[in-house]
């Protein structure tokens, strides 16, 4: 009878724990990450817009983890996309901004991804092969550990942030196809970074008709039928997968580098989103599916951070997770839910100094994550220290009321916090 009880009572405390981690897990999952570019954490169905429809995104959602409040620490997609291929902050791995500094050859920012241990790099000792498509700054793809790839990087030939790797998604998917076909019995990584919904927004006149009765104004009608466009892209790839009986042993990751908020008047991105410290300019939902080593949730709470990926992939494939990568693999839950803070820094477009990252530093950001069911303080610091912004997105989320006047203590208890983590 007591063994009973002592039974009982394991079942019930563990109906408490929320399970992610299959029971079956395999070993060494594909890889698949996929990438928006420049699109807002609010354009999805799955997020509510009220008008842009991306069914296979939505079904992604359902059928993986679902992060609706993830973050990516630097608004800019250069130093957006080296965190993820790293996971490690900007100020770490040394790529801050898009362009080097005037007069200086973009080929002398490479040095960074030679040196850095790149997922690619990492996951090639388990034997990975990888392709790259799509965008890629470091160069031809080889510079940062992909054994195939689309970007030559050659800027006599117009190599600057993708050149012949920005044609997929745009012109179709068959190079994906040719190296799934090719690789897809061993295991593999996928780094699929079209330059959509990006501008130009050109979609489909049949989605433009469809969007254009919905807003006075044409640049938005554009863009949203770009979210609708990429999600078509989306759901190609994902039925490359399913064609090939890739799905279920496949990780697939999804993110978008940045924000966007579209300007009504004209084809570029209003204020507050990209390259701002703003949630326009930094969140984005994180979506992690793996059928066969991860059971779906959707959290709409907890705050996650791009820098997460990389221990999540490298976890999941059996690779030993570098000691100086300061994120938390998102199949430790438990170890998500005790974090306390989630940071980032926002950068000039064009690097100042190309082995200096404090020299072109714009702003720092901190969130308070203690407790996200009741509140998120935010603090955004510039880069002089001087008139600083408060704000809880928990509840304000477009960052209208400013607390930093009405909450001195919690300005100064964050802006410790943030000395604690990177003082320039």
């Amino acid at each position: 009878m007591l063994a009973v009880c002592r039974l009982l009572v394991v079942v019930c405390v563990l109906s408490t724990i929320r399970v992610v981690v299959a029971a079956d897990q395999p070993t060494k999952p594909n890889v698949v990450i996929i990438l928006s570019d420049d699109q807002a954490w609010t354009d999805y169905s799955f997020a509510g817009h009220p008008h842009i429809r991306t069914p296979h995104l939505d079904q992604l959602a359902k059928e993986g983890q679902l992060f609706l409040r993830g973050y990516v620490p630097s608004s800019l997609c250069r130093p957006s996309l080296m965190t993820l291929i790293t996971g490690q902050y900007a100020h770490q791995h040394g790529i801050t901004g898009n362009d080097p500094p005037k007069g200086v050859d973009r080929r002398e920012m490479l040095k960074h991804v030679r040196s850095a241990q790149t997922l690619p790099k990492l996951l090639a000792t388990k034997g990975y092969s990888s392709f790259q498509c799509g965008k890629w700054w470091e160069g031809n793809h080889a510079e940062g550990g992909f054994t195939a790839g689309m970007t030559h990087g050659d800027p006599a030939k117009g190599g600057r942030h993708g050149d012949l790797g920005l044609k997929i998604g745009r012109e179709g998917l068959q190079p994906v196809a040719d190296f799934l076909d090719k690789n897809g019995a061993q295991p593999f990584f996928l780094w699929y970074a079209p330059m959509l919904p990006h501008s130009p927004h050109n979609p489909p006149q049949r989605l433009l008709d469809k969007y254009r009765p919905l807003t006075d104004s044409i640049h938005v009608a554009r863009y949203w039928a770009m979210c609708e466009w990429w999600d078509e892209s989306v759901g190609e790839l994902l039925g490359l997968l399913d064609k090939r009986d890739l799905t279920k042993n496949t990780l697939v990751v999804y993110l978008a580098d940045n924000g966007w908020l579209q300007d009504p008047e004209s084809a570029k991105y209003a204020p507050r989103s990209k390259r701002s410290p703003n949630e326009g300019g930094i969140r984005t939902p994180i979506i992690v599916r793996w059928p066969a080593g991860v059971k779906p949730l959707r959290d709409d709470t907890t705050p996650v951070s791009s820098l997460d990926l990389a221990p999540t992939i490298l976890s999941a494939c059996g690779v030993e997770v570098p000691k100086e990568l300061p994120g938390i693999s998102l199949l430790a839950t438990e170890k998500i839910k005790q974090r306390q803070f989630l940071f980032g820094e926002i950068f000039e477009h064009d690097v100042v100094d190309i082995d200096k990252p404090a020299a072109c530093l714009m702003y720092r950001w901190c969130l308070d994550i203690r407790d996200p069911a009741k509140s998120l303080s935010k603090l955004i610091l510039p880069a002089d220290g001087k008139t600083a912004e408060l704000y809880d997105v928990k509840v304000d989320p477009q960052e209208e009321r400013d607390l930093s006047t009405k909450q001195p203590e919690r300005v100064e208890s964050l802006r410790l916090e943030l000395d604690r983590w990177w003082k320039p």
